[in-house]
């Protein structure tokens, strides 16, 4: 890993083997996502997952077997209660204060242009 980035990160694919992420691996991604990205886009986040992947190999590199994965630094578990029906608003009280309700629901607007 002599090879280093512009910004002082590894170079761009050395943790898939030297393989770095293609703009149309981007474009893939994006289309899934459907996400608009124009061409400066994609140059653009290539390079930069390109450094994001890189830092994650690393990580992996410094992973020691006898460590556990964790997902939080400290040791903190659920506390659960039990469901209890309790006196709360009507429907129609909830719904007093919203711009737009409909069948006792909040409506909201469509923010992806799809049916139901």
């Amino acid at each position: 890993m002599s090879e280093k980035h512009a910004a002082g990160s590894p170079a761009a694919g050395e943790a898939r083997g030297g393989a770095a992420i293609t703009r149309d691996e981007v474009a893939h991604l994006a289309r899934l996502s459907r996400l608009a990205l124009g061409e400066d886009e994609l140059d653009h986040l290539a390079a930069q997952l390109d450094v994001i992947i890189s830092a994650v190999a690393r990580v992996q590199e410094v992973a020691a077997e006898d460590i556990p994965p964790t997902s939080h630094a400290l040791p903190l578990t659920n506390v659960f209660r039990p469901d209890e029906v309790r006196p709360s608003l009507a429907p129609e009280q909830a719904l007093a204060g919203a711009p737009a309700a409909e069948d006792q629901r909040f409506r909201v607007p469509r923010i992806l242009g799809e049916e139901a």
